[in-house]
């Protein structure tokens, strides 16, 4: 009966950590998500969607001088602005060609900034907060951690956009060849 006793103790014992670490979210990340939150979308009035929609047709122009601001600039504002996972839809103002690169690029750039702005991608904070906690436990800056993250996040996004750009204009390219000889060998045979 014993045994039985600590069982139950032991299963309600579960129920009650994941209350007090509710608790812990309730009373800490959420008012900061919150008051972020708020702050983004006024300023997303203040500066006008308009503009923001502007500035991702500008960028959608060919070019190398381009890429920077397709792979790096656009992700970003994307990604601080519209946060996971209603940033991809900046990618609408892009040719088809540049779409899947664009992609790549805010997908990977949405745990990057959590350590500065954990607004971005609230769902996925428990990653940067479980290596901060490592980092507290050692007597770690965290300001340093979040500060490194995020620039190796933005070389990273230019990198992968400008790849997946070239993959994307390969693969374009054998679609378009494989459709051109399907068509001739049809037209020949007939």
């Amino acid at each position: 009966m014993d045994a039985l006793a600590r069982l139950a103790e032991s299963f309600i014992g579960l129920f009650q950590e994941g209350a007090d670490f509710f608790v812990a979210l309730l009373t800490g990340i959420v008012p900061l998500l919150l008051v972020l939150l708020t702050f983004v979308n006024a300023l997303i009035r203040f500066i006008g969607p308009e503009r923001i929609d502007r500035f991702a047709v500008f960028a959608a122009r060919p070019g190398i001088a381009f890429l920077p601001l397709r792979y790096l600039v656009l992700p970003v504002l994307a990604v601080f602005f519209l946060t996971n996972p209603m940033a991809y839809t900046m990618g609408r103002f892009l040719p088809e060609r540049y779409k899947p690169a664009f992609y790549d690029s805010a997908v990977s750039f949405v745990h990057p900034p959590l350590g500065i702005f954990p607004h971005v991608n609230p769902g996925e904070l428990f990653v940067y907060a479980g290596i901060a906690a490592g980092l507290t436990k050692i007597d770690l800056p965290l300001g340093d951690l979040a500060i490194r993250y995020l620039l190796v996040g933005l070389v990273v996004i230019l990198i992968r956009g400008i790849v997946t750009e070239a993959i994307t204009a390969i693969m374009m390219g054998r679609r378009t060849n494989d459709g051109d000889s399907e068509d001739s060998v049809a037209g020949a045979r007939a």
